[in-house]
């Protein structure tokens, strides 16, 4: 074992790097770890010896001959075991910015355990992502990265302590399942003792965790492995991994309840941060509605406002058009300050919104409210009258000074574009606050509509239950049916999403059917769980959490990478191994499959 925080010693070391400090002056101390940095600097040798702890400083002495020589021969990264006495730095060299910064460790010897070969990287945060994957367990040796996977493991464990406490139930779920349609690709998994059939990995333990409520669990949890095979960014990867809770004889409020006790728990042990509480709850409307996003930043104060009513009479085909079209919005969004943006930056905010299906971005820049035309400057200022222009600004709340940006056209491509705009516009002008803002965003409609399609599609999973305990009724308005589904929002990511589930199976079949699942394809897919649903189950619902997502918020990282120890590339392959690669055909044929060339 290595030396923990209580100090505890081993043969090979007596202290680690980082927990030395004046209290161990003039003791002797045995580290071990690898060379950041090694000078010498007026006949003396200067060590920076670091572990997975922290750094502290080791100086060698020329009078010490032997230690001397092998100092002399030491470079970036290489492994050492050092023997010496701590003592207090000299007053002009002491560093209060690092813990171990007024103490350092005069050698007394020092034992090569280990050369490096030249270094691929520079081990600093300049080196370029496909090298830091390469050579993975070079970049994990250092700080920040150390940081980052401790702090995933100490949000495990509070995790784990919380549920356990509360009586839930840590149980696996198979890895090994059959392909359901959960919203994107299987990974499949060729079977060779029933050949020509396929294991798929799940995308979620979804079906197995409602089986556990019927099996009686009550109360269950897993970190889960999930896989996806879809196309990445920086917040996806092809296996990540899930916080899975289920709860028997539950509503809404419940899980939610124990969700904000997860939550709280974790950021005041991992963060020492107290979390808000109870979290404010939101319907997906009114997200959509004041921030054009069901996962709202709410740190950013920016809002979106409907301006529909006061141009369906203009002009303005632009906006008329919409403001009259009952599928259509016209929304404006305020920034503060917004007069001293250049034309150029905003025919950036234009493109912007264009890559989201806007055909445009209208503005007006308010250099004196209340003066009607005179005191805007906007290219559509001339389809408006005094009365118009100022009903506006006062809509929108506008002072003088500020700028005025306006979307039009359907609903939800307004919404989209409009939302992308107000982030993009609170992080630019520095107007996200700072701290810790989570929502429950609630009342999500149980189905979206595809007219390419022309079909109905989950928003959630096929496993949401309606508000509607009746089937007939939800086959008689699908379109506006509400699902009992929630996600949990903090700072603009969705960290967690779920639902209560269905218990019924007649009530689950009317679900199949209006996402065009036929009874006999329902049986084939499904056909356990809908006979599973048919012996007692218990209402029950759950959540499931994103800990890459939240691991990352809290290490104050913006890619989920940077807390998984061994990540895939945005093309879902593994520089480290050369995964995925290819394999001997006769393996292939063993599983009695071929390849072919495209």
């Amino acid at each position: 074992m290595s030396p923990t925080s209580s100090g505890k010693s081993t043969a090979l070391r007596s202290h680690l790097c980082g927990q030395l400090d004046e209290s161990l002056v003039d003791q002797s101390v045995i580290l071990c770890g690898w060379v950041g940095r090694a000078r010498d600097l007026g006949g003396l040798i200067f060590i920076g010896l670091r572990d997975h702890v922290g750094t502290c400083q080791v100086v060698v002495e020329p009078d010490n001959r032997k230690a001397f020589a092998v100092a002399e021969k030491l470079r970036q990264e290489y492994c050492v075991r050092l023997k010496g006495t701590v003592r207090l730095r000299p007053e002009s060299q002491r560093n209060d910015d690092q813990p171990t910064g007024r103490i350092e460790v005069l050698a007394e010897s020092v034992e090569l355990l280990n050369a490096s070969a030249p270094l691929p990287l520079l081990m600093t945060d300049d080196d370029g992502e496909e090298v830091r994957l390469k050579y993975r367990y070079l970049d994990l040796r250092r700080p920040r990265m150390q940081r980052n996977l401790r702090l995933r493991a100490a949000l495990n464990r509070s995790l784990r302590r919380t549920l356990e406490d509360q009586g839930f139930v840590d149980v696996e779920t198979p890895i090994l399942t059959r392909a359901t349609p959960e919203g994107a690709r299987d990974y499949l998994v060729p079977s060779r003792v029933n050949p020509g059939r396929f294991f798929a990995l799940p995308q979620s333990p979804q079906i197995f965790k409602q089986l556990m409520m019927i099996a009686g669990a009550d109360r269950y949890y897993q970190i889960a492995r999930c896989f996806r095979d879809e196309d990445l960014r920086a917040d996806r990867q092809p296996e990540f991994t899930q916080l899975d809770i289920e709860m028997a004889f539950v509503d809404e409020t419940d899980i939610q309840t124990i969700s904000e006790k997860l939550l709280q728990s974790a950021f005041a042990e991992v963060l020492d941060v107290d979390l808000p509480t109870p979290f404010p709850r939101m319907s997906w409307h009114e997200a959509m509605h004041r921030f054009g996003s069901d996962k709202p930043d709410l740190r950013i104060e920016l809002e979106l406002v409907d301006v529909g009513d006061l141009v369906c009479d203009s002009d303005f085909k632009v906006f008329s058009g919409p403001a009259n079209d009952p599928a259509g919005r016209v929304a404006g969004l305020r920034v503060p300050g917004g007069t001293d943006l250049s034309r150029r930056q905003i025919d950036d905010y234009a493109a912007l919104v264009a890559r989201y299906g806007a055909r445009g971005l209208a503005w007006i820049k308010v250099n004196q409210a209340g003066q009607g035309l005179a005191g805007v400057q906007s290219p559509i200022a001339k389809f408006f009258d005094d009365h118009g222009i100022n009903a506006l600004v006062r809509r929108l709340g506008a002072e003088s000074g500020d700028l005025l940006f306006f979307g039009a056209g359907p609903a939800s491509t307004v919404n989209a574009c409009m939302g992308a705009l107000r982030l993009a516009v609170g992080t630019d002008r520095g107007l996200i606050a700072d701290g810790w803002r989570p929502l429950w965003v609630v009342d999500f409609p149980m189905f979206e509509y595809d007219p390419d399609d022309q079909r109905y599609y989950a928003l959630h999973h096929p496993f949401t239950a309606p508000a509607v305990a009746d089937a007939e009724a939800l086959r008689a308005d699908p379109a506006g049916a509400v699902s009992r589904g929630y996600d949990l929002v903090l700072n603009g990511a969705e960290i967690g999403g779920g639902s209560i589930r269905i218990h019924d199976s007649r009530l689950q079949q009317a679900v199949f059917g209006l996402l065009g699942i036929d009874e006999q394809e329902a049986a084939l897919r499904f056909g356990f769980l809908l006979q599973a649903l048919r012996y007692g189950c218990p209402p029950h619902g759950g959540i499931a959490f994103g800990l890459d997502r939240i691991a990352a918020m809290m290490a104050g990282e913006d890619s989920i990478r940077e807390v998984i120890a061994f990540p895939k590339t945005t093309t879902a392959g593994c520089l480290l191994t050369g995964a995925p690669s290819a394999i001997d055909p006769d393996q292939l044929k063993e599983l009695c499959i071929r390849t072919v060339s495209e």
